[in-house]
This record gives structure tokens, C-alpha cells and sequence, in this order.
């Protein structure tokens, strides 16, 4: 009866669930571990087997910063945002989509989902523009500079038509965090960002970000202090304080856009902890952060 319990647990969610569609985000920390990566492929195929409409979105900083550091590339990260020369460009089209989306794509293969790889240039879904030099100040120095992030693309806009059909298909759509302008030049576009816009777009019941941290701390590096449920004035305010910088900062920037965009809930968990993302989808309690527009109890 034990092995039943979380089952019938499960059930309501499942119920609730079935039909809608979910935009999963997995970072590419979690992808750099098998065993996570394996997990991850599991746990996403089962969501699909449910009835549960997945579209996937990776990342792949490390694996590009290892490559970088292979090739003697140098690696330039401004408030938490890479800065993507022509060579980084090159090395990203090869991590990104010629390993990371291959390897992930048949990890669920091997789960009897029939997966499918894209980047943003795949059916024009994602249309983007070179990010203009701007001035950004370093939340965490105070210091403002001049950037030119190069190859960094940002979004124009997103035409959902070939993830729908596939997810019409019974398949599943695997994004990488390329994009491409209308002349054809690939772009480096924050992956957060691109399952963002997506979620948005398809009308996602959920944006779920896999990362590699327990979810939004108040105390930075203290994971007693989880913050299990919050709203766009939590974000603020974790912003304000300091509590959050660096990487987290574009995701939480992304984050805020799906809420504001009609998302009705996101998620940040920690991908990297077996079946984490079952666990935060089909049980009460969850394991990360969940968060609203506005909470319920204000």
C-alpha cells in the first residue's frame, strides 16, 4: 500500500493537470550531470505520458565555458550576462545545439516520447535583434560600463505555430537558447528569457526553471531560508536586498516577465535533486519556490 500512496497522491494533479501545458526550463548545470540530465528526461517524460503538454528550453553555460576555456576563448560575463563575440558565437551553435539538444533530446527518446530539437530559428518560433551596446551598472559594485554583448540577441517576437503542432503531434519541442534575426545571423539569447516568452505566448499554465540552487533565497547561499511561496513583490524585494545577483538576476528578470505576461504560476526549483520537478508538480508541499502575480493572501 506504501508504493500506491504517492499515487493516489499524485492523482488530483494529474486530473488538474492533463491538457495544459507546461514550458520547462533546465539549466545547463543540470545537463553537465548524467545522472541529473537522466533524471530530468525521466521525469519530463512521465509529465508527458499524463497528458501533461511539455516544452523544454536548456541552457549550456558551463559546457560553453569549458569550451571556451579549451579554446582559449575568453569568457566575459557582465551582471550576469555573457558577452558573446564572434568566436563565442561559433562554440555556442556547437555546444548548444550540436551536443546539449542531441544529448537531451534522446535522453526522453529513451522514454518512448518522441522529442524533437530546435533552436529559436527553427519555423522563425523565436525572431531576435543584436542587443545594442547599453550601459549597465553591476548590482553588485555599483559600477556602470559601456557594453557591447556582441552576439547576444533580444527578442522581437515569438510565433508559436511549429511547438504547437508538434505538441498537437503528441511530441515534444526541445529549445536551445539560439534565435536568429530575419537576415539569418544566429544569436545568443538567455534561455530564461526565450521559456519565458514562450510560456507567455502559448499560454503555459506553468513556466518551470530547473536550476541548480533550492529555489529564492532570502539569505544568499543559505538554503534554510527558502522562500516557498511569493509574488512579484517578493522578487523586488530579494532584488533590492541584495539577496539575489549575478545569474539569478536575468533569470528573476524573466521570471517577473511570464507573470506579468499572464503565466499564472513559476517555479524555481533545483533540478539537480533526483524527481524534483514530480515533486514540486504533484505534491503539496512542492520543493522550491512557487510564484504568483499576486498572492492570495494579500
Amino acid at each position: 500500500m506504501n508504493r500506491i500512496t504517492p499515487l493516489l497522491g499524485a492523482h488530483p494533479y494529474i486530473r488538474l493537470f492533463r491538457g495544459r501545458t507546461f514550458v520547462i526550463k533546465v539549466s545547463g548545470a543540470i545537463l553537465a550531470d548524467e545522472r541529473a540530465r537522466g533524471a530530468i528526461a525521466e521525469d519530463v517524460a512521465l509529465l508527458h505520458h499524463v497528458g501533461i503538454r511539455v516544452v523544454l528550453v536548456h541552457g549550456g553555460g558551463p559546457q560553453l565555458d569549458a569550451m571556451c576555456e579549451r579554446m582559449d576563448v575568453k569568457r566575459e560575463v557582465v551582471a550576469g550576462r555573457r558577452v558573446t563575440d564572434a568566436r563565442t558565437q561559433e562554440l555556442a551553435r556547437m555546444i548548444f545545439r550540436g551536443q546539449l539538444n542531441t544529448e537531451l533530446v534522446t535522453a526522453i527518446a529513451a522514454y518512448g516520447v518522441r522529442a524533437v530539437g530546435l533552436s529559436g530559428g527553427d519555423g522563425a518560433t523565436i525572431v531576435a535583434h543584436r542587443r545594442l551596446p547599453r550601459t549597465v551598472r553591476d548590482p553588485s559594485t555599483g559600477v556602470e560600463q559601456l557594453v557591447d554583448f556582441g552576439f547576444v540577441g533580444d527578442i522581437d517576437a515569438v510565433d508559436v505555430k511549429l511547438p504547437k503542432m508538434l505538441l498537437d503531434n503528441d511530441m515534444m519541442p526541445v529549445f536551445c537558447s539560439l534565435a536568429a534575426m530575419t537576415d539569418g545571423t544566429i544569436l545568443n539569447v538567455n534561455a530564461d528569457t526565450i521559456a519565458s516568452q514562450i510560456a507567455i505566448a502559448l499560454g503555459a499554465e506553468k513556466l518551470i526553471v530547473c536550476t541548480s540552487v533550492p529555489g529564492l533565497l532570502e539569505e544568499k547561499d543559505d538554503p534554510r531560508r527558502l522562500v516557498s511561496y511569493g509574488d512579484l513583490g517578493t522578487v523586488d524585494e530579494l532584488v533590492r536586498s541584495g539577496a539575489v545577483s549575478g545569474g539569478m538576476l536575468p533569470k528573476l528578470a524573466a521570471v517577473s516577465d511570464a507573470l506579468r505576461g499572464g503565466v499564472p504560476r513559476v517555479h524555481i526549483i533545483d533540478g539537480t535533486r533526483p524527481h524534483s520537478l514530480l515533486q514540486e508538480v504533484f505534491t503539496n508541499e512542492g520543493c522550491g519556490t512557487m510564484l504568483v502575480q499576486r498572492r492570495d493572501d494579500e
